[in-house]
């Protein structure tokens, strides 16, 4: 299959279309990253904020990644069949569900979470240290104008 052309020059003059093919080629990376370790990117998306929130509800986590609960609900359905999630009572509201990672959940999510450095990692390469850190300051400013943020992960 021959390459295909280059984008138009006014085109890739833009900050949005630049933007985007470095998203979409960031996501590949990361995508073929975990799936060797046969996880998809919004699991990993789950496990990270349930690592860092637990215990925390379905619906704050669901909240917190701006995740439809329907669909929180189908992810957190496969990441427990995989024995990387619990689901539990809340103590503070039983009539929530509070969610942990399982030993395996915390073995898995160590190893995406190197895995996912490793592909960021490959995506920035052509970038001295000191413009990767320029990169993430002046996306974090792009992300939320509003936001101070700080050093960004997977």
């Amino acid at each position: 299959m021959p390459d295909a052309p280059a984008a138009p020059q006014t085109i890739r003059a833009l900050p949005s279309w630049l933007l985007g093919r470095a998203a979409a080629r960031g996501h590949r990376l990361v995508a073929a990253a975990l799936a060797r370790a046969d996880l998809r990117m919004t699991h990993h998306a789950v496990l990270a904020a349930v690592a860092e929130l637990a215990p925390v509800s379905q619906a704050d986590l669901g909240r917190s990644l701006g995740v439809d609960p329907k669909d929180m609900v189908v992810i957190l359905n496969d990441l427990q069949a995989d024995g990387l999630v619990t689901r539990r009572p809340d103590p503070r509201d039983r009539r929530k569900n509070a969610i942990e990672l399982s030993a395996e959940g915390r073995r898995r999510f160590d190893l995406t979470e190197r895995l996912g450095r490793e592909a960021n990692d490959e995506l920035v390469a052509p970038l001295t240290p000191r413009e990767r850190e320029q990169l993430m300051a002046l996306l974090a400013r792009i992300v939320d104008p509003d936001e101070p943020c700080g050093p960004a992960r997977v």
